[in-house]
């Protein structure tokens, strides 16, 4: 599993940058750069409640879109820790990254 860092505060499944979801899926098929991925798993807060559906974790398994990143292997991402980004006034999924995208 990977570590897990996200910083993007108005997602759901956010709880102090850890994940309350057990896998999450980074899209970006024809990601060249970091702004073309996006994590697909994002959900808007609306309110301050929090949707846990397991555990917060520093780590979670991540399915992987982004083939073109050097961290993919078999559509799965092996990277020791990635970031997700947008900040926090992010409404949608297409308004986040993968921090860690690197391109082959």
């Amino acid at each position: 599993m990977t570590q897990l860092d996200c910083s993007v505060t108005s997602c759901l499944y956010n709880q102090d940058h850890y994940c309350s979801k057990d896998d999450i899926t980074v899209g970006g098929s024809n990601a060249k750069k970091a702004s073309d991925t996006c994590c697909e798993s994002f959900r808007e807060r609306t309110g301050s409640a929090y949707n846990s559906t397991g555990q917060a974790s520093s780590t979670v398994n991540i399915d992987c879109e982004a083939t073109s990143c050097v961290h993919n292997r078999s559509c799965k991402c092996c990277a020791d820790s990635i970031g997700i980004g947008g900040g926090s006034q992010v409404c949608q999924c297409k308004d986040t990254e993968c921090a860690d995208f690197c391109c082959k």
